[in-house]
């Protein structure tokens, strides 16, 4: 005879599990179930993570697959289940990748009144896709930001020296935690992903432009790197492996199941490669890392995966 656990005591013993394995059930990082209203909406979703103490901060990557009426999967069919996945997560920060001005316009209307954005089209205003960065302003307050190409002049926007199918950028936001009096830099990029060369001098570039940051400030890297983040690798070695930064999903003193973070609409695939990164200084702590499944009836909202990571930020 099947005994259905009521929903609390079942969380209950799926923390202690947690606690004990280091391995997370999505329901163990966080049991938010998210009630949000607007004029044209009402999600009711249990979130992966959802919200954190006071001393946390959520932050999310997200490749978003750029806005395509091609069917299947087109960004009509995919915007609810990005809609509901968004505001039942609800991270206070959000790098995203590939979002186009429209898109990125459909994603601002969706989210809660309290989300801003900072971001450029990578051919410059409106133009071509954006490394847009979502924030929470009840948490965070921009102070100052900035964009650079990935190129031999990456003052030039829309510039493209190294090959590979488009101009790659980053964009930066230097954020104070109104909740922590904590100042971070948010890093927020998408590596070239058909030339291996490209990738590494993007690489390069990155790590010659940290340290225009301010030394004592701690730094927060989202991206879509199109490398596994494996010791052997190009990019993670540099950026990792030999370099100033840490994997979030390695330090991370809990996380869910691991995915291969893209999968293009077909069956996910257990322990494959991660491209999706959240990467920190070494300032900071990750309390638990997850690869995010949602979908509903098969539907992803996305070609990628989202990564999700609680971090501490010290104030400095």
């Amino acid at each position: 005879m099947l005994r259905l656990i009521p929903r609390r005591q079942l969380l209950t013993v799926l923390g202690a599990l947690a606690a004990v394995t280091g391995i997370l059930t999505p329901s163990a990082v966080a049991a938010s179930t998210v009630t949000s209203t607007s004029t044209t909406d009402k999600v009711t979703t249990t979130a992966d993570i959802g919200p954190v103490s006071p001393s946390e901060l959520h932050v999310m990557t997200f490749n978003l697959r750029y806005a395509s009426t091609s069917t299947p999967n087109s960004w009509q069919q995919r915007r609810p289940v990005m809609r509901e996945l968004l505001r039942a997560e609800r991270p206070a920060l959000i790098g995203t990748q590939e979002g186009l001005y429209q898109q990125l316009r459909d994603i601002q209307a969706d989210l809660p009144p309290y989300y801003d954005s900072i971001g450029l089209g990578r051919q410059g205003g409106s133009r071509d896709e954006a490394m847009q960065i979502f924030f929470d302003t009840r948490r965070l307050d921009p102070l100052e930001y900035d964009h650079y190409w990935l190129s031999d002049t990456p003052n030039v926007i829309g510039s493209q020296t190294w090959g590979g199918c488009c101009p790659r950028m980053v964009t930066w936001i230097r954020f104070l935690d109104k909740r922590t009096g904590a100042e971070f830099y948010a890093v927020n990029t998408h590596f070239e992903a058909f030339s291996a060369d490209a990738r590494a001098k993007s690489a390069a570039l990155v790590l010659s432009r940290l340290p225009n940051f301010d030394p004592d400030l701690p730094v927060v890297m989202t991206g879509d790197f199109n490398e596994a983040a494996a010791t052997g690798q190009t990019v993670y070695d540099r950026l990792v492996t030999n370099g100033p930064l840490l994997d979030t999903w390695t330090e991370a003193q809990t996380r869910g199941p691991l995915y291969a973070t893209f999968h293009g609409y077909q069956p996910l695939v257990p322990n494959g490669p991660r491209i999706d990164w959240i990467l920190t200084s070494s300032q900071v702590q990750t309390r638990a890392a997850i690869v995010n499944t949602f979908n509903q009836d098969g539907q992803f909202p996305s070609d990628h995966l989202p990564v999700q990571a609680i971090l501490r930020i010290p104030a400095i």
